[in-house]
């Protein structure tokens, strides 16, 4: 019997299996972040064990409030910072250097195929684009990797999920994405793997490969999953180009974490998305999605393009097309965070963030902080956001706001009308 992607990945860093389908598996990475890691790092100490399993296979930053907001977020900082420094951790992105944690990792090449990565952060399902299995976890389990360098699983259970047809003009990742959660629903990959494939996949850019990967824990999907091909060979290149002969022998040998041509699936679902439109969300979940209707001009207040989602240069440039000679609306105001320092560099070589702000957008660092209602964006009560974040929940961005989650060019178009239109409606 075959292995689907997933179940090879678990074979290879098997370490033990306790009971039943637990799987305790060697990591390859630790990613940890301020908001989440100080609790467990005073949880260490406060037991003694003050320690960590490889100082080169942790990564660290500062990212989802920065620079500080307060004196809480100013301690959580700190502590991150000490701990990096007394544990060695070289891999460690603080003020200046810092950028939302699944945007920079994968920059800076921490991320391969086969790798196995957890984080104390739902979405960091985001880095299965490059064929690892990457997974959100607790305190507990954050502690056990930072400590042991191990983290236990269920076997993976795999929903393969094949995009077909042709994207229109106009229709991006995102918009694929939310027509995927809008179909299976926010618990319809409840403790699954995503495996995206199909010829649509197969087509995108790293970037937009993150996208979808982003929102499969949107689906309720504990990891979303690609095949690593020659694009990832592309991206990694200067990273791994000592290790192969060529980028020939690089993907060959990436090919051996392809899901076999007989691997058993939990669920097979084709998706065609050659008649699909631009998407939104509307109410508090994911999976409640519609076409953008022009028709309903729904009024917004504040337009959002950043996130682990869609804040690299990719997603600028799609909206920097659409707002390019034009000026957001007087009703509205709009926020930029470009995802990394690096982005932030390119777009301004580029002259995107110049179309921005001469169309009247704030432009933030990087920072994850508007994204979940903690800085740099917040809504009050009773208004409401155009985001291209990956959450809609009841007062994700604010006590009492509403989101409605898009891509970059819809969001950009609706930053001109102030309400929510599309690019080929603007005039």
């Amino acid at each position: 019997m075959g292995k689907t992607i997933a179940e090879k990945i678990f074979d290879t860093h098997r370490i033990d299996n306790p009971s039943g389908d637990i799987n305790v598996i060697q990591l390859d990475a630790v990613f940890c972040h301020e908001i989440t890691t100080p609790v467990a790092i005073n949880d260490l100490k406060e037991r003694g064990m003050d320690r960590v399993f490889d100082s080169t296979k942790i990564k660290a930053v500062i990212d989802h409030v920065t620079p500080s907001k307060d004196s809480k977020t100013a301690t959580q900082a700190r502590i991150m910072r000490e701990w990096a420094r007394n544990q060695n951790i070289r891999d460690f992105f603080d003020i200046g250097k810092n950028g939302v944690c699944h945007a920079l990792f994968p920059e800076k090449g921490f991320v391969r195929p086969g790798y196995t990565i957890i984080m104390g952060d739902s979405h960091t399902c985001t880095h299965g684009a490059f064929g690892a299995f990457a997974a959100g976890v607790g305190t507990t389990d954050l502690e056990v990797g930072i400590l042991k360098g191990v983290c236990a699983f269920h076997y993976p259970k795999t929903i393969k999920i094949n995009i077909t047809g042709i994207l229109r003009k106009g229709v991006f990742a995102k918009d694929v994405i939310l027509s995927v959660i809008g179909k299976i629903g926010v618990n319809g990959a409840t403790n699954k793997v995503m495996e995206f494939t199909g010829p649509v996949v197969e087509k995108m850019s790293m970037e937009e490969r993150m996208t979808l990967c982003n929102m499969a824990i949107e689906a309720g999907g504990t990891s979303g999953i690609c095949y690593p091909d020659s694009t990832t060979v592309e991206y990694l290149w200067k990273f791994i180009k000592d290790d192969y002969e060529s980028k020939e022998k690089a993907l060959s040998d990436f090919e051996k974490w392809h899901s076999d041509a007989d691997a058993e699936y939990t669920k097979i679902i084709v998706h065609d998305i050659t008649d699909l439109k631009p998407m939104m969300t509307v109410g508090y979940k994911p999976d409640q999605v519609q076409e953008v209707n022009t028709e309903e001009k729904i009024k917004v207040d504040q337009i959002y393009i950043g996130s682990c989602t869609n804040g690299r240069i990719e997603d600028l440039r799609e909206a920097a097309v659409v707002l390019k000679g034009r000026k957001i609306s007087d009703s509205v105001r709009g926020i930029l965070s470009p995802a990394t320092p690096d982005v932030y560099k390119l777009a301004m070589k580029e002259g995107l963030i110049d179309i921005f702000m001469e169309a009247g957008f704030c432009v933030t660092n990087p920072t994850c902080g508007a994204c979940l209602g903690m800085s740099n964006g917040v809504l009050a009560a009773g208004e409401v956001c155009a985001s291209t974040t990956n959450r809609n929940f009841n007062g994700r961005m604010g006590k009492g706001g509403m989101v409605h989650l898009m891509s970059p060019a819809v969001a950009a178009a609706t930053s001109v009308t102030g309400y929510i239109t599309t690019p080929d409606n603007l005039d």
